[in-house]
């Protein structure tokens, strides 16, 4: 898949998800498989690129390339001068909010809440795209609720106002992330438009990115909620896509292998303090589904450093091995899961 001038190693990509896609995670689904990961969205308030909250977002040290970074805001000119801002700190690709269907974000007329205003949303991709010299592209949802889906008006303003790449998320801001994906709508705008279409939401197996892939026509897939403490789902995806067969799960040696070393990457981005807060939730979604794993996931919410996550997760996984085990689910855990 090409967007711009970079050629993607697959059609198959990270979902910005706000505290979930940090550098760590971003660095890892790509080594686990993915051809682009998007960042965490920036505000286009500019008093607030001074925060140590942005300043992160922005770090792109060492990762693997393009760099797309998310912008978020309702106004042109912010968002214009956010593209430019980080392009400057390295951003090689810019990527537009109109799909988010937070209320605080919804709430200042960003995200989603934008696909009620054809015409501001027309005024902000031309000037975000006139403000760089990178690719922009768009990620939006298939309207604002069920009886307003202007998902095809809006892709073809993104395509006349020079947007590179189209990503839709198939439900409404209405919606929020309840009830099932439709994909309709995505197949109507991917047969009205000539630019890249990527289809995301329920995409959780290998079988279901076939299946979005054949009913929409899409040229990509963008995967959110199913690859956290699973970023070898873009792996497995791949494989499935190029070969037809299913690879194995993840053996329990090598789950610990990689939770452990996002571990160390998450200490090391944020910090010790800030590092164990955040990696509880990970730590939360690689072990969901294995035998044993409510109550230790109850415990180490209550550990308060690295060391004492460390030996907890160690000692967890350890138990595992010694049962012989390679990934056994329980079955109300594995549709917690799956619906993840």
């Amino acid at each position: 898949m090409q967007i711009g001038p970079y050629r993607l190693k697959n059609n198959l990509m990270v979902a910005p998800m706000a505290g979930v896609t940090d550098r760590p995670f971003r660095q890892l689904c790509k080594t686990m498989g993915a051809g682009l990961a998007v960042s965490e969205m920036v505000s286009s308030n500019s008093l607030l690129w001074g925060s140590e909250k942005t300043r992160r977002r922005a770090n792109h040290d060492g990762e693997v390339e393009p760099k797309s970074v998310q912008i978020a805001g309702a106004d042109p000119a912010m968002m214009a001068e956010a593209a430019r801002y980080n392009v400057d700190q390295g951003a090689q690709i810019i990527d537009i909010n109109m799909g988010c269907p937070a209320k605080k974000v919804c709430n200042v007329m960003a995200g989603s809440a934008l696909l009620q205003n054809e015409p501001l949303v027309q005024r902000i991709l031309e000037a975000v795209v006139s403000a760089v010299a990178v690719p922009v592209t768009l990620k939006i949802r298939t309207g604002w609720d069920r009886s307003h889906r202007n998902a095809l008006s809006v892709a073809r303003i993104a395509e006349a106002s020079g947007i590179q790449s189209l990503a839709i998320h198939g439900r409404t801001r209405a919606c929020g992330y309840t009830g099932d994906a439709e994909y309709e709508t995505i197949a109507a705008v991917k047969a009205s438009i000539r630019i890249p279409v990527v289809a995301n939401g329920d995409i959780t197996s290998p079988e279901k990115a076939r299946h979005v892939l054949e009913v929409t026509g899409a040229d990509g897939l963008m995967i959110g909620r199913a690859a956290q403490g699973r970023p070898w789902i873009f792996r497995e995806v791949a494989h499935y896509l190029e070969t037809g067969t299913l690879m194995p799960a993840p053996e329990v040696r090598e789950i610990h292998h990689v939770l452990c070393q996002h571990l160390e990457d998450l200490y090391s981005f944020y910090g010790l303090e800030t590092g164990v807060r955040i990696a509880r939730k990970h730590i939360s979604w690689y072990t969901k589904g294995l035998k044993g794993s409510a109550a230790f996931r109850h415990a180490m919410n209550q550990l308060q450093t690295t060391v004492e996550q460390r030996q907890a997760v160690n000692a967890f996984f350890d138990e595992l091995l010694s049962q012989g085990q390679r990934l056994q689910y329980d079955s109300e855990s594995a549709s917690e899961a799956m619906a993840a």
